[in-house]
């Protein structure tokens, strides 16, 4: 399928260099192209890939660069559904995948492949699940996908009756053709990444599309109180199974501060150390995807009450004079910082803003009953502090962080939580989310160490 074919990669990151060095070795001729410089890159990956005989084309998207002579072009997810190469390549016919597609359609039938999806909790759920089944099955267990490694890079290592742990993002969706997980999960869905996909209607059909081509021989697993996702899936081929935080239903759900499989007592909530609802939600959906394989309750006991929480999602950072610091960097739009407003009833200062985008930041009223003061921060940090002055909460504004920090220890009594949950990209500053998240801890643990002084 792909031997012997000539073959366009657009956007190196991991996905790229991944799918390239895979693809080199089967006597295909490779292309890679990327926009920013080499230098940026990986520069020993980009002698790899150079010495095994892909031609790279950095630094700008030439317009001669493809023609009708290539047989395939490999997207890398991040690439704009746009692009002036995706346009290009649909008008010569050539067929437009991904990394994820093209793995998908190479590996070997004695694999289990699951895939986890939806706008919030798919992370945390990725990760729970791989845990527990890591405990259960050790190495015969993989994390790929959006927070593993590419898939394509265990097309060589599988073994008969491995299993495969994937997190679905909507970009990686967008380019599936063929592409369904025997297990697939659904946490929710809500508004998101509408920047990239253009309408929800679109993104909504991407995020549901690997549930398409599954089979009556494939098992689905839904939030039954997402709405939005109950509708999207309403004629889904699979055998379809359910968990629910609200009602006692035939699957997984709460009761009398516990939570069940089908009548049988899982683990007491008070063992769970993540906090909120929706960290309910997403125990329960990998509690239900470990099922599948009827792995004890003891292994899912023993998972998650270690559980700490994924980093930069509502992670529990440190407890300095009294005060509980929280980092959730990834919250970069509101229905992300709703959740974590959601999970406290303690008193909160809260930092938000950061990129410009437009947020709507009265759609974190119905949330803000525990908050009792704003740290207002970075470029829409004037509209931040409009909304806090509407409300009636002392919210107080800075350009930087650092100043925005000062002022939350400043303000700060025992018994409080210091959340970071922007509900605000953070491009206007740093080049990833996660270097912010990175600089609150940094705070954190350096104002630790004073109080050891």
């Amino acid at each position: 399928m792909f031997e012997n074919k000539k073959i366009f990669i657009l956007g190196m990151a991991r996905s790229g260099y991944e799918a390239a060095k895979y693809l080199a070795g089967k006597k295909n001729q490779v292309v890679l192209n990327d926009g920013k410089e080499e230098k940026v890159h990986n520069q020993k990956q980009v002698q790899e890939l150079k010495s095994i005989g892909v031609e790279l084309v950095f630094g700008s998207h030439p317009d001669d660069l493809l023609d009708d002579s290539f047989d395939y072009l490999i997207k890398n997810p991040g690439v704009p559904i746009d692009h002036k190469y995706i346009e290009k390549a649909k008008e010569l016919g050539i067929e437009v995948i991904n990394e994820v597609e093209m793995a998908y359609r190479l590996l070997p039938d004695d694999i289990t492949l699951i895939g986890i999806t939806g706008t919030n909790g798919k992370t945390t759920t990725t990760t729970l699940t791989y845990e527990i089944l890591k405990e259960a099955f050790q190495d015969r267990v993989h994390l790929a996908g959006n927070i593993g490694y590419p898939l394509c890079s265990f097309l060589e290592k599988l073994k008969k009756d491995d299993i495969i742990v994937m997190e679905v993002s909507c970009q990686q969706g967008e380019n599936f053709k063929d592409f369904k997980p025997h297990i697939g999960l659904f946490t929710n869905i809500s508004e998101a990444h509408i920047d990239f996909l253009k309408t929800f209607e679109h993104y909504k059909e991407v995020k549901a599309r690997m549930f398409y081509n599954q089979t009556k021989d494939d098992v689905t697993i839904l939030n039954i109180e997402n709405d939005q996702v109950m509708s999207q899936l309403k004629n889904i081929q699979s055998k379809t199974k359910y968990f629910s935080s609200k009602n006692q239903i035939n699957g997984c759900y709460l009761k009398d501060e516990a939570i069940y499989y089908y009548d049988d007592k899982v683990m007491n909530i008070k063992d769970i150390k993540i906090p909120g609802v929706h960290n309910l939600e997403n125990c329960m959906a990998a509690i239900m995807i470990a099922k599948e394989f009827n792995i004890e309750n003891m292994i899912i006991q023993k998972v998650l009450s270690e559980f700490r929480g994924v980093e930069h999602r509502l992670e529990y950072v440190d407890t300095v004079n009294g005060v509980k610091y929280y980092n959730d960097t990834e919250a970069t739009n509101i229905k992300c910082t709703q959740i974590a407003l959601s999970s406290f009833e303690e008193p909160i200062i809260i930092v938000l803003g950061g990129l410009e985008r437009g947020q709507n930041f009265d759609d974190l009223i119905p949330y803000m009953s525990h908050v009792k003061s704003i740290i207002a921060v970075g470029q829409c940090r004037g509209r931040v502090q409009e909304f806090g002055d509407n409300l009636g909460i002392p919210t107080f504004s800075y350009e930087r962080l650092k100043d925005g920090f000062q002022k939350c220890v400043e303000i700060s009594v025992e018994g409080d939580i210091i959340l970071l949950s922007p509900a605000s990209a953070s491009w206007d500053q740093y080049k990833e989310c996660e270097i912010r998240g990175n600089e609150f801890k940094k705070y954190v643990y350096e104002l630790k160490e004073l109080e050891k002084v």
